[in-house]
């Protein structure tokens, strides 16, 4: 399958913003009545995609010319933070998931951070692992503001510098 992958950083001329929002909405619709506050997914709009592109690095997996998974980071301090990780669900399990890690590993090395930082709900335990075996580990717990109860987990990458 991963021959068969290309990831790469979003092309100057990209404009299939409808077609990268239905991918996310794809790839996060399994939360959907499992996770609490909903997926912030449920807020983009092309548009608003299109304005993320513009102040974040945003990726992309292809295989064999189809749109299959996204990521986006923002730099923030003393690393990047990794956001939006999707994989179209039919494509979920063959390893394009470790791919876009592995691009933003290299974005974030080109970008002198020595980390990258994500964020997963409490309730998606099957992520905690998947990212624990990409690397990540927990680093903190927080709360979605109005909420009196931990709702997320901060996961944390410190990069090994080529």
């Amino acid at each position: 399958m991963s021959g068969d992958v290309t990831v790469a950083a979003l092309p100057p001329d990209f404009d299939d913003w409808d077609g990268l929002l239905a991918l996310i909405h794809r790839a996060f619709a399994y939360m959907d009545g499992v996770i609490d506050p909903p997926s912030s997914a449920h807020q983009l709009t092309a548009e608003s995609l299109r304005a993320k592109a513009e102040a974040e690095t945003i990726f992309l997996a292809y295989h064999r010319g189809r749109l299959v998974g996204c990521g986006a980071l923002a730099e923030r301090g003393d690393h990047f933070y990794l956001g939006k990780l999707a994989v179209d669900p039919e494509f979920q399990g063959m390893g394009i998931g470790g791919l876009l890690v592995s691009q933003a590993e290299r974005i974030a090395r080109q970008g002198g951070k020595p980390a990258i930082e994500m964020q997963t709900r409490i309730e998606l335990v099957g992520n905690h692992r998947a990212f624990s075996r990409l690397g990540f580990i927990e680093t903190d717990r927080t709360a979605h503001p109005g909420y009196d109860r931990r709702t997320s987990l901060t996961m944390r990458k410190t990069l090994v510098q080529a």
